[in-house]
């Protein structure tokens, strides 16, 4: 059996998070878990640069008030697609904080508006408060134009790990119960999209790679998904019908094989499907662009893809 490929400054990160004394994010008290997720965007992640416009918003949400932010390379734009983000860290962590830089990386490389969506987390709201703020946001920007100054013509979900489980079953639900502009495309990145079943990369990438398997299995009790609802495991729908879809994993994740399988049902579907593994990474990288130079190739590499599945959409 060859030996695993793991990009050097790959194995230069792994080695030096592999040795800090510090709890996993499952072994210490929820506030400290989430204050260390948001510490490491200072040390790890890319700034967030040069942008025309980040603004808040707020939206009545089914719970309450909802937080949102956008991001826009332009002060003012015609017509066009609104890129919605949902923020992985499993159900429990993150925040429109977290992934700020990427996000406003996204607005820049794809010119385009892009708002995240700052939903409700568990285990304080379990499944599926989570998801009924997402669908319920999706739904506010598709007729939104106003609030948000810009005309939106078509959406984009897209998000990563459990974002990406969001992205997906926010265009199922909006498949099936259309909103005031269509899905146009859905980007899940290294998504949560089949949590029902595990994988053989569980085993190989579950201990030792960043994300663990004792991570994936807090996160699970925390959001307590019900496992015969397809708002939590998406797959068990039919997926034809869904919008171009550019799927995005990491070679050395844990959940590497849910994308490959989410992009197997989709091919089946008849579904313009672009799958993209980045070999010798991990799960999480789309956050560690200033830890894992390489990195920004992948993010680069994937925008590339999107705009060709969008090329028909603007």
């Amino acid at each position: 059996m060859s030996e695993t490929f793991v990009r050097p400054d790959v194995r230069t990160f792994l080695n030096y998070v592999n040795a800090l004394p510090h709890q996993k994010a499952f072994e210490m008290p929820l506030d400290d878990a989430r204050n260390m997720l948001q510490a490491s965007r200072q040390v790890a992640d890319a700034p967030v640069g040069e942008l025309a416009v980040i603004r808040d918003l707020t939206m009545d949400g089914p719970g309450g008030p909802l937080r949102l932010r956008l991001y826009d390379a332009r002060e003012s734009r015609g017509p066009g697609p609104l890129m919605v983000f949902y923020h992985g860290g499993g159900w429990v962590l993150g925040d429109l904080d977290t992934h700020e830089p990427f996000c406003a990386e996204v607005a820049r490389e794809m010119d385009l508006p892009v708002v995240a969506i700052d939903y409700r987390l568990a285990p304080e709201h379990p499944f599926p408060a989570g998801i009924d703020d997402a669908i319920a946001a999706a739904r506010w920007l598709a007729e939104s134009s106003e609030a948000l100054e810009r005309q939106v013509t078509g959406l984009v979900p897209f998000g990563d790990s459990a974002g990406g489980n969001f992205a997906i079953v926010v265009s199922l639900a909006l498949r099936d119960e259309p909103a005031a502009v269509p899905v146009v495309a859905q980007w899940p990145i290294y998504p949560a999209s089949e949590p029902t079943r595990s994988y053989p990369c569980r085993k190989e990438f579950g201990e030792g790679f960043l994300l663990s398997s004792g991570s994936m299995d807090w996160f699970d009790d925390c959001y307590a998904g019900d496992k015969k609802d397809w708002r939590f495991a998406p797959l068990a729908k039919d997926q034809a019908g869904m919008p171009p879809t550019l799927i995005t994993t990491a070679g050395l994740d844990p959940i590497r094989d849910q994308g490959r399988v989410y992009a197997a049902a989709l091919v089946q579907a008849g579904v313009e499907t672009i799958y993209l593994e980045m070999q010798g990474t991990v799960h999480g990288f789309i956050n560690l662009r200033r830890a894992l130079p390489s990195a920004n190739d992948d993010v680069a590499r994937s925008i590339a893809a999107l705009k060709l599945l969008l090329e028909k959409a603007r």
